[in-house]
């Protein structure tokens, strides 16, 4: 008998219509941008906002007694949006302590134009309001910046969304910070220095085999 992985979709995801917009935008759209970035005619980033928030995060510890383990205290929050060059896997970020905004988007398209005056560059994000909103696609055209949004329900089509994925387990999960100050530090640490420390396993991570959900079995139980 074999044991398989259990995963968990949108349920949004898994329409097949949905599914379809998805395959033609990564053929048609992703693809051959991520082509051109890896020919050095341009750059591609992958752009979304993380809220680390510093409370209780899940973790399990197998022990024969009872045991307690400390968890931080508060609602302290720690916003960072981040563009995550999908061939260098350099990352660039705007952080803050309120609310990531269209005013947070605006400060990182400028912050890429400068670092590559002149240069193709192409970001791809989601349709969050802030992100789409006239203030930002004016500011991105101005610029000369492409934004290329992902359809609806395509969090597995934005790479970055594996990157944060690989921050929460490195700095929240089992790990405790008496201050604030403390926490935001160690995210800080782990999202600058992570491929300088980690970079064979984040190239693994991070490789152009985006999920699709095509073919697999959709259980509503």
């Amino acid at each position: 008998m074999k044991c398989r992985k259990v995963g968990f979709v949108p349920g949004h995801a898994a329409d097949p219509e949905k599914q379809a917009e998805q395959e033609k935008f990564k053929t048609e759209e992703l693809e051959p941008r991520l082509n051109q970035a890896k020919a050095g005619k341009g750059h591609v980033f992958f752009v979304d906002a993380a809220h680390f928030v510093l409370s209780a995060c899940l973790s399990r510890v197998w022990c024969f007694e009872r045991l307690f383990i400390a968890s931080p205290s508060g609602r302290q929050r720690f916003n960072v949006l981040a563009a995550l060059d999908a061939v260098t896997q350099e990352i660039f970020t705007i952080t803050n302590e309120t609310y990531i905004n269209a005013e947070s988007v605006c400060l990182l398209l400028a912050k890429l134009a400068a670092r590559y005056p002149g240069e193709v560059i192409t970001l791809v994000l989601d349709n969050a309001r802030y992100q789409k909103c006239a203030l930002v696609t004016e500011y991105a055209a101005s610029l000369h910046i492409d934004l290329l949004y992902l359809p609806a329900y395509s969090p597995n089509l934005n790479l970055i969304e594996r990157f944060w994925r690989y921050v929460r387990k490195e700095c929240l999960y089992s790990h405790y910070y008496p201050k604030f100050d403390q926490f935001k530090q160690a995210l800080t640490d782990c999202i600058q220095n992570a491929y300088p420390k980690h970079r064979d396993k984040l190239e693994t991570l991070m490789r152009w085999n985006f999920q699709s959900f095509a073919n697999v079995k959709i259980s509503t139980v």
